[in-house]
């Protein structure tokens, strides 16, 4: 079975390698290495492609670099790694940076081990992972509709649509009939049209603008 790869960032060393011990035992993950800190994940970044990991779960409150500076770095520079936020941090305005920055997840640490595991599968598969309160709070910070701002070609809306269901990209250039680099070409022009980092934002939006319907 192919493992996605997952890199822990996150200065308690105790707690880091508890985290990436848990990790190791899911049957889809295993852990590359870990970091104490931002700028020792943008030093492993930069020093080998096989560095680069499919999940980072990242820590905020951290020395040298912290976790919002380090996910909005990471986003700009390697956007095909996805990163979720793991944190103590409960703040609303904590977890709205954190995904303003470009993650596309957050839980805390007192997490279960089974949603941990559920996260990071649906990170991988899915794009994004939030958490009923999440979703709530993003929905709040969310202001103005852009409706007569934007306009959306009709395969971006029906695009837009599927993405806020739990189907891949994979799977959405199935039921679209297109291909997957096309459909990658969809998603990467409605991330600009909606200045949003990740799919997170787009289903945000679509929600918010009543464009897709819980």
């Amino acid at each position: 079975m192919i493992k996605y790869s997952v890199v822990i960032v996150d200065d308690h060393t105790l707690l880091s390698q508890a985290i990436a011990g848990m990790v190791n035992t899911f049957d889809k993950f295993k852990v590359l290495y870990t970091c104490k800190n931002g700028q020792e994940l943008i030093d492993k970044f930069s020093s080998s492609p096989k560095n680069i990991p499919d999940v980072v779960l990242m820590d905020i409150n951290m020395p040298i670099m912290n976790g919002i500076e380090t996910t909005e770095w990471v986003t700009e520079n390697y956007p095909i790694t996805n990163i979720m936020a793991l944190s103590v941090e409960d703040e609303d305005t904590t977890v709205l940076k954190m995904l303003k920055a470009g993650a596309i997840g957050y839980l805390l640490k007192d997490t279960e081990k089974s949603v941990l595991e559920h996260a990071l599968i649906e990170v991988v598969e899915n794009g994004f992972f939030h958490t009923k309160n999440v979703t709530n709070l993003l929905m709040q910070s969310i202001s103005g509709n852009g409706k007569d701002t934007i306009v959306f070609k009709e395969r971006e809306l029906t695009f837009m649509k599927l993405a806020c269901t739990e189907l891949t990209y994979k799977e959405i250039a199935d039921r679209m009939c297109l291909s997957p680099k096309t459909i990658d070409g969809y998603r990467d022009v409605l991330f600009t049209k909606l200045n949003v980092r990740n799919r997170v934002g787009l289903v945000m939006y679509a929600i918010k603008n009543k464009i897709y319907t819980l």
